[in-house]
């Protein structure tokens, strides 16, 4: 017997440290086919919105909106989706942010339109746009969250790590696709047909989606109210400091990693590559991503991680500070 339960044992720790334990889970391959469909169909909109808006205005500063556009409502309303999806049903959750996101995807397909070129001025096309991307900001503070917390539901917490390699390098590679797919659409069928084409994945994502069974609330409704929730979750950050360092130096991280939206002047004025050149420039970055990635997963850092995590954004912040100082 004894013998039985350690050949058991050791079948477990096998299939637990298996690079494929995670994505032999069914629920957790149907998330991720899904997730990857979705987030490159996501990376196509933005390669497009800003090569868009800037053929439209010509001026850097209005492709500086797009991103304040977002990022507003998506800040804004953080705390409150954070408590909303702790009440939410996940699955119906996370198909409602799909949806919207196709909305606002059509959205853009209509504006793109000969209809509106012969009725609309390219600034009031370019206004329109931003009202677009506004509403996809408030999606995307429920839609992120929900792909992230939907991970500890579907997958047992001896491969979380595993899955979340997985996730991570999922995500980067429907990023650098989008990217870069994006750019050739663009450049092969104008900006309609590469709508037509982000419209058509995020079909497909939501019907991936709807094959993951439903995950019931963490907490029932009437348990907490909003603000006391907001509340418990704002003093869990500030009192434990490794959460709030790490969010502190994320933030850092993307205020200077904002610089990546001058790519489209660098691609259309300066480079002059056009838009195939402008969607692998957007790729770029996620490429290096992934190969970090790829190296962390063969020699992860056993010591002095947050020291390293702060040379690198660090390293991050100089090198787009460089980009944006540099002339032409």
């Amino acid at each position: 017997m004894a013998n039985q339960a350690n050949r058991g044992s050791l079948q477990t720790n096998q299939g637990s440290s298996s690079p494929f334990a995670a994505i032999r889970i069914t629920e957790f391959k149907n998330l991720m086919l899904g997730r990857f469909v979705f987030i490159m169909a996501l990376r196509m909109m933005s390669t497009l919105v800003g090569w868009w808006v800037y053929e439209l205005t010509r001026d850097p500063f209005a492709i500086g909106l797009i991103g304040l556009s977002e990022v507003i409502p998506a800040v804004s309303m953080a705390l409150y989706a954070g408590h909303v999806i702790d009440l939410s049903e996940k699955k119906k959750l996370i198909l409602k942010g799909v949806f919207f996101y196709f909305c606002c995807a059509s959205a853009l397909l209509f504006f793109s339109s000969g209809f509106i070129k012969g009725h609309l001025s390219n600034h009031w096309i370019s206004v329109c746009i931003y009202g677009v991307i506004f509403c996809s900001g408030i999606t995307r503070s429920f839609t992120g969250p929900t792909f992230s917390v939907l991970l500890g539901y579907v997958v047992p917490k001896e491969h979380l790590q595993n899955a979340t390699t997985w996730s991570q390098g999922t995500w980067l590679t429907a990023s650098v696709t989008g990217h870069a797919v994006g750019g050739f659409l663009i450049a092969a069928f104008g900006n309609t047909g590469a709508l037509i084409t982000i419209c058509s994945l995020i079909v497909l994502a939501f019907i991936l989606l709807t094959q993951l069974k439903e995950q019931k609330a963490l907490l029932p409704a009437s348990e907490k109210r909003t603000w006391e929730s907001v509340k418990e979750g704002l003093r869990f950050v500030f009192r434990t400091k490794e959460v709030l360092g790490a969010m502190t130096l994320d933030l850092f991280a993307v205020l200077f990693g904002g610089a990546v939206a001058m790519v489209p002047v660098y691609a259309k004025d300066i480079l002059k590559v056009g838009p195939q050149g402008f969607g692998w420039l957007n790729a770029a970055s996620d490429i290096g991503s992934i190969c970090i990635v790829v190296l962390l997963t063969i020699s992860p850092f056993q010591k002095k991680q947050g020291r390293t995590l702060f040379f690198a954004v660090a390293g991050m912040n100089w090198a787009s500070s460089k980009v944006v100082l540099q002339q032409n």
